[in-house]
């Protein structure tokens, strides 16, 4: 599958560099409401405890908002270097929706970004819950363009193509709003919520196995655990409408999902398998009658799709996503299933007494990560062979460039992000492994201001818990 050549280097850059990308976006977009939440929640109380929250998790808001922005100007670079002709011929549509993106959202976070930093003790109140609330209202607009170019790489719409092959715009409304477009963004959204209720929830669980009395970290677990069993039976639900949805317009796609070479009706669910792409089947299958059919078509008797029905230049490679799909789901479940423990818990007043629950929760706080790279890829590879679902091949869309290009920026990238990323998560880990405290100071390292009566408090240099500046 794999050769060294130009080709695969580059798609072997962009997946790297991409997956660095994508978690910083998630914990941005997740991380946002979450502070819009805690700061609407202490001037609606006046509990010192989430205005303590607030300024805790704005540091490491600060450095993974940062750590994104950075990483997202890698990716741009790469399209003008090696996929200029997907540039060239994707251009016309893609490049307006990332230049709406950049007028709207990203101008809007950065325009308030400084605010809701450094401006907890320098404007009013509302003024600074406005700020907050405006960074993460953007932090949605920019994953509503970036999924409506994604989506329409998947499902194009509202296009035509020009004599030299180009892609032009013939009805904004069809690009922006494709046929995958309302399932793709809330699963994504989602997706970003799920990541930092169980970033939060392991924090909190991680601080409470130290000190079972500390309020802030019983506040922020507490608070978590709602979100997962909140969200994520949701992601179940948009997960299933985003599974029809491919089946509609990306069948190969779910057919390398299941790991489905001919297609039947009644199929089973291969729970697991090794997809063999020479000998077109799926060997040691463990399957449960029907239920593949039940799942994709909601009937038992339905007719899914096998990858025979597609020329083997065409089919996506099956093993990857067949893989990937199956860690994203079963995190998926494990999540939802975690948010269900923890309501039968709470009725008991046992919350927080379930150490069980902790460890358990201290170590699932990288899953909703590693489930969002798993659905990357799997969205990502099972589009293969296409950079434009069945209209611009992946092939086609290279750069004229040769592989010493390509494996010397490559080897810089691999290096760079090693050091530099290894850094910038270390840096975060520490922030997170230090306890919140009460009068816990924001990225300024002003003084805090104390919620009985909204006013400042001890100088940044008083005898006072704080943790590591930026």
């Amino acid at each position: 599958m794999f050769t060294l050549d130009a080709f695969h280097l580059a798609r072997a850059q962009f997946a790297f560099t991409v997956i660095f990308h994508i978690v910083f976006p998630a914990l941005s977009i997740g991380l946002a409401s979450y502070l819009t939440v805690l700061e609407a929640l202490w001037l609606k109380t006046g509990r010192q405890v989430y205005l303590d929250l607030f300024q805790y998790w704005l540091k490491i808001f600060s450095i993974g908002f940062a750590m994104g922005v950075v990483s997202g100007l890698v990716m741009s670079y790469q399209f003008g270097t090696n996929w200029a002709a997907f540039s060239d011929k994707a251009g016309p549509i893609i490049g307006p929706l990332m230049g709406y993106e950049v007028l709207t959202a990203f101008f809007l976070e950065a325009g308030f970004l400084g605010v809701m930093l450094f401006g907890m003790n320098k404007v009013g109140r509302g003024l600074h819950f406005a700020a907050t609330f405006l960074v993460a209202f953007g932090t949605l607009i920019s994953a509503t363009w970036i999924l409506s170019a994604n989506s329409w790489m998947q499902t194009p719409a509202g296009y035509s193509i020009a004599a030299d092959g180009r892609f032009m715009p013939e009805d904004w409304w069809a690009i922006i709003f494709n046929p995958s477009f309302f399932v793709r963004l809330p699963h994504m959204v989602l997706a970003s919520y799920l990541c930092v209720s169980f970033l939060v929830g392991g924090v909190g669980a991680y601080h409470l196995l130290r000190d079972a009395q500390n309020q802030a970290a019983r506040t922020m677990f507490s608070m978590a655990l709602w979100m997962a069993t909140l969200a994520a039976p949701a992601q179940i639900v948009v997960g299933d409408l985003h599974g029809l949805n491919t089946l509609a317009h990306q069948p190969a796609k779910i057919a390398a999902m299941e790991g489905d070479f001919e297609t039947e009706r009644g199929a089973s669910e291969i729970l697991f398998g090794i997809p063999n792409m020479k000998e077109q089947r799926t060997d040691y299958q463990i399957a449960i009658p029907y239920l593949g059919a039940l799942i994709l078509t909601h009937s038992l008797d339905g007719e899914t799709p096998g990858l025979k029905q597609w020329p083997r230049a065409d089919q996506p490679y099956a093993p990857v996503i067949f893989f990937t799909f199956r860690i994203m789901v079963g995190l998926g479940f494990l999540m939802a299933g975690i948010g269900l423990v923890s309501l039968w818990l709470r009725r008991g007043g046992r919350l927080y007494r379930a150490r069980w629950l902790q460890r358990m929760m201290v170590a699932m706080a990288p899953a909703g990560f590693i489930a969002l790279v798993c659905g990357w890829i799997t969205t990502e590879v099972g589009r293969q062979p296409y950079t434009v679902y069945g209209l611009l091949r992946t092939s086609d869309s290279l750069s004229p460039i040769g592989l010493p290009g390509v494996a010397t920026s490559l080897a810089f990238f691999v290096v760079v992000y090693l050091i530099v990323y290894a850094a910038g998560i270390a840096f975060l880990l520490q922030l997170m492994a230090k306890p919140p405290h009460p009068g816990e100071e924001g990225p300024a390292q002003g003084a805090p201001i104390h919620a009985a009566g909204l006013t400042p408090g001890p100088a940044a240099g008083a005898p006072m818990p704080s943790t590591a500046g930026e």
